[in-house]
């Protein structure tokens, strides 16, 4: 039985609505997905599918979450509160220990730190606590010379962030985007679930097993202790399960600012057109010279931690280059782990959200992205 798609398009808009039908009528009768799109600010896509979801159920969106963190580190630098090329010890003194003062924030925005995790790995609490990461993180010795490379520091480089923020403004980030961004707009982006919001949220369903899967596990070797395995906290006495994090109340809770967001497609791409567009009468919130030095290429070519080519702006994905290469150049945006998606284009103000229940294999976002994304992307150019 194919299952219906909720939700409405703007005229022109047609094609975004026809290609998530298509998808949705070749996946499993429990496909849960959202779908949502913003030109200049003006909402031209809202499309919905699956048993139990709504417009505005709430999904984990893993390093999507990355995208709101670092708007709020955008803020702070358009305010002058937070400057680009300042050593990270000038707001953290402690963070200088085993060779790390000379880094800069724009080096640590960069994911240019070298510091993806810790040599024991964290407990769930930790990695809940963006300050116990912190802590943890300032003691460590870097796993390659500050500056000199790059790779994604998955799980952490929202605490690493978060920690200045916190210094430079005596708050936590996710006060300040909660403040500054999630509210003012009545977003369902949340760093941070509170307990009222929890009837919305539907838990992460783990990814389909593959075939080929005990094949490839008995070909390669046990890599928990690779720079990849540390990044991703699956050396620590308690691996780490991705797929599941979200799943964990105290994740959602607390609302970590690497992997931690809960959002509705809606949110996300929300979010993306408040950044660049104005919205409700209000002015965008970073200005056009913001938006391009985050959104400007700072690290590209092989990452160390995916072991792939790899393009980051200051904190969000290089996403046209990364991901989607007919988009603009300095489209800023972050995907998540378990399929999930977010990103503006600031020259044809298109943004974009899209989330999924089921965790998508191989990770980062789905692969039924490229299909929503171009068709939306043309649109909005035709319209």
């Amino acid at each position: 039985m194919t299952q219906e798609i909720h939700g409405t398009v703007a005229d022109g808009f047609e094609t975004v609505r026809e290609e998530f039908a298509a998808f949705v009528s070749t996946e499993r009768a429990d496909y849960e997905g959202q779908l949502c799109a913003f030109v200049h600010g003006r909402q031209v896509v809202d499309l919905w599918a699956g048993p139990g979801t709504e417009g505005d159920s709430l999904y984990g969106v893993f390093s999507s979450t990355k995208g709101a963190a670092h708007l709020v580190v955008a803020l702070l630098v358009q305010d002058g509160t937070l400057e680009l090329d300042r050593k990270v010890t000038y707001y953290w003194p402690e963070f200088a220990s085993e060779g790390k003062g000379a880094l800069t924030l724009r080096e640590l925005l960069a994911h240019r730190a070298g510091l993806v995790g810790t040599d024991t790995g964290f407990t769930l609490a930790e990695l809940a606590d963006d300050r116990a990461v912190a802590e943890r993180l300032a003691d460590q010795r870097p796993f390659w010379r500050p500056g000199t490379t790059f790779g994604y520091h998955a799980l952490v480089i929202g605490a690493l962030t978060g920690e200045i923020v916190r210094r430079a403004t005596g708050r936590p980030l996710q006060d300040v985007h909660e403040e500054r961004v999630r509210a003012p707009y009545a977003l369902d982006f949340y760093l941070g679930l509170p307990a009222p919001q929890e009837p919305r949220f539907r838990t992460t369903q783990p990814p389909l097993p593959s075939s080929s899967e005990p094949a490839l596990a008995a070909a390669q070797p046990d890599d928990r202790r690779s720079l990849t395995g540390i990044a991703f906290n699956e050396h620590a006495a308690e691996p780490t399960e991705l797929a599941s994090l979200p799943n964990e109340r105290v994740i959602r809770a607390k609302g970590p600012a690497s992997v931690g967001g809960v959002a509705s497609a809606r949110g996300l791409a929300a979010l993306y057109a408040a950044t660049i567009s104005e919205v409700e009468g209000r002015a965008p919130l970073l200005k056009q010279d913001t938006v391009a030095e985050f959104g400007q290429l700072h690290s590209v070519g092989h990452d160390m931690i995916t072991g792939t080519h790899r393009a980051y702006g200051l904190g969000f994905q290089a996403t046209a280059g990364t991901w989607y290469p007919f988009l603009s150049a300095g489209t800023i945006g972050h995907s998540g782990a378990g399929g999930s998606q977010a990103f503006a284009d600031p020259r044809t103000g298109l943004t974009y959200g899209y989330t999924r229940r089921r965790f998508a294999l191989p990770g980062g976002p789905a692969p039924e992205n490229l299909r929503f994304v171009q068709a939306a992307h043309q649109a909005a150019l035709a319209n």
